[in-house]
């Protein structure tokens, strides 16, 4: 609920701190006395228009506040979660902005900054307000779908009915993917042919391109390589063999070696690890050697590969390493059109039988809808005759139509209405008068109140222009929608209305020489009777209208 209205420096109102309680409350008047500067206000704190002309003469800035109470589930958390925004209490949840007398304004929620697009996101979900020219969820007709659901409880069916649409809509859009495929690799049969026949006579390797660079290298090296080797060689080969003159050395010794007595023991022994080195490493030298002894024809053959590898990557507009991959996937469409028939079969019936699902959702959620418009249909019916629309046909209108598939079934729903007897329904924008129009919008708004999730319905004025029993009805639904848990806020000039409600405030305008002020005044029993009483005088307060209105009070309890 609205739990407290803030308002400082907003055209006429100068200060007005007003706490509002559950229920219905009505706020009455003399004409021109404000009543559109309240409405204006809240409007402003829940996102609506903003207007440098709404900043009171005199004063640099107007500020708003509205103040919720919520149940700490109300979906409008979600949205603050969102936009990261905290609630500072449980279930507590305060709209405010301020209007630059400059034009700038600024938006906050519970204290912190926000776009003024956030705050009317978060006001959508919190108040509806409805005026005689104002029934603009009965005039669009893009709405009633979801009223009737709502109504209804059709939420889940209308789940699975898009989760069923999505599931359809990606087979067929896989089946499309797929022709449009099939048909451009026919269109490119000729050259897939020769591409493949290309790269597979190619047979590029992964690696391939780095290992032919790095032979190609040593072979454009190899000549450098083996003269270093073999200076080595020429070393170890100089004047003679070294092992054979260490081989003679050793020889010498080792005749010596028992005269010795052990004393040449380690001479010996180093020799002959010297010996088995040097012949290791004549060994390796040799081997070292045979490496770089290549073909004379192998260097102009690892050239062309490399080089036609890259020609390949150039003309197919790929990196080298990406050839093989290449070469797989035109294989792969080559192939889907030898097997593209079975494929594109296979793909028909998964979306032949996605469809067939969709529809069978569709149809028997279509089936619920019209049950629920007639039920719906019953209940404004119901309600039309106390407010002297006794003679009109409410009727929610539910057409079927497989063109129109979509998330949200098949259907078209439209409220329609008409308002003489005999005469065909049609649109309710089109139909109803201004007075006729508020009176369908309560009759359909008492019967959906069960399923609204918004806590607040602001009404206003739309009693003009009727009075007695009709006001009567009006005020009797008011009451009965605030008795089913909502908070109902209502402008009004009917005294039957006022007299129905749970609290009445007065506004009031007050003119002094240079200044006019708009204030609003809690009325108690005597006040409110008074109040009353003038609503119900043409002119002066009589004590008749006194008594009258003290029968309204007391029809009330």
């Amino acid at each position: 609920m609205l739990s407290a209205l803030s308002i400082r420096d907003i055209v006429l109102i100068e200060r007005l701190d007003l706490v509002l309680e559950p229920g219905l409350t009505v706020f009455s008047g003399e004409t021109g006395a404000g009543k559109s500067i309240l409405l204006d206000a809240l409007g402003l704190a829940l996102g609506g228009r903003g207007d440098a002309g709404l900043v009171r003469a005199g004063a640099g800035e107007g500020r708003v506040r509205a103040i919720f109470e919520l149940a700490a589930d109300h979906p409008v958390f979600a949205l603050l979660h969102d936009l990261g925004v905290d609630a500072p209490e449980p279930g507590e949840l305060v709209l405010e902005r301020v209007q630059k007398r400059a034009g700038a304004a600024r938006a906050y929620i519970n204290g912190q900054p926000v776009a003024v697009s956030a705050l009317r996101q978060a006001g959508r979900m919190l108040v509806e307000i409805h005026g005689q020219h104002d029934a603009r969820a009965l005039m669009d007709a893009g709405g009633h779908m979801d009223l009737l659901d709502d109504f209804g409880r059709l939420g889940e069916r209308r789940e699975q009915v898009g989760a069923a649409w999505r599931v359809w809509r990606a087979a067929r859009n896989a089946l499309e993917a797929a022709r449009a495929e099939l048909e451009e690799a026919e269109r490119e049969r000729d050259w897939l042919e020769h591409v493949c026949a290309e790269l597979e006579e190619l047979d590029p390797h992964p690696g391939e391109e780095e290992e032919l660079a790095g032979r190609r290298q040593v072979m454009m090296h190899a000549e450098q390589f083996a003269e270093a080797l073999a200076g080595m060689r020429k070393v170890l080969q100089a004047d003679g063999s070294m092992a054979g003159r260490l081989n003679g050395a050793l020889r010498r010794i080792e005749r010596q070696r028992q005269a010795a007595a052990g004393r040449l023991d380690d001479v010996c022994d180093a020799f002959d690890r010297v010996l088995v080195e040097m012949a290791e490493a004549e060994s390796i030298l040799e081997a070292a050697e045979s490496r770089f002894d290549f073909d004379a024809g192998e260097l102009e053959r690892t050239e062309a590969r490399l080089f036609a590898l890259r020609a390949a990557a150039r003309k197919h507009k790929v990196r080298v390493e990406e050839l093989p991959a290449l070469a797989q996937k035109l294989r792969g469409k080559l192939d889907a059109l030898a097997q593209g028939g079975a494929h594109i079969r296979a793909l028909e019936e998964s979306e032949a039988a996605a469809r067939a699902d969709y529809m069978a959702k569709a149809l028997a959620l279509s089936k619920a809808r019209q049950g629920a418009a007639r039920s719906l249909d019953e209940r404004v019916m119901a309600e039309l005759a106390p407010l002297k629309l006794e003679k009109a046909h409410f009727v929610t209108s539910v057409e079927a139509d497989e063109t129109r598939a979509g998330p949200a079934g098949i259907d078209r729903v439209e409220f329609l209405a008409a308002t003489n007897p005999g005469s065909a329904p049609g649109p309710l924008a089109k139909i109803a008068s201004g007075g006729e129009m508020s009176r369908f919008m309560l009759a359909l708004k008492v019967a959906l109140a069960e399923i609204s999730s918004l806590p607040v319905l602001v009404f206003d004025e739309i009693d003009t222009g009727v009075g007695g029993a009709v006001a009567a009805a009006m005020g009797e639904r008011l009451a009965r929608l605030a008795g089913r848990g909502l908070q109902v806020l209502a402008v009004t000039h009917s005294p039957q209305v006022a007299a129905l409600a749970d609290h009445h405030h007065m506004i009031a305008k007050t003119s002094g020489r240079k200044i006019t002020r708009t204030s609003v005044r809690t009325l108690d029993a005597d006040a409110r009777r008074e109040e009353i009483a003038r609503m119900l005088s043409a002119h002066e307060v009589t004590d008749e209208a006194r008594a009258q209105a003290a029968r309204l009070l007391e029809g009330k309890g």
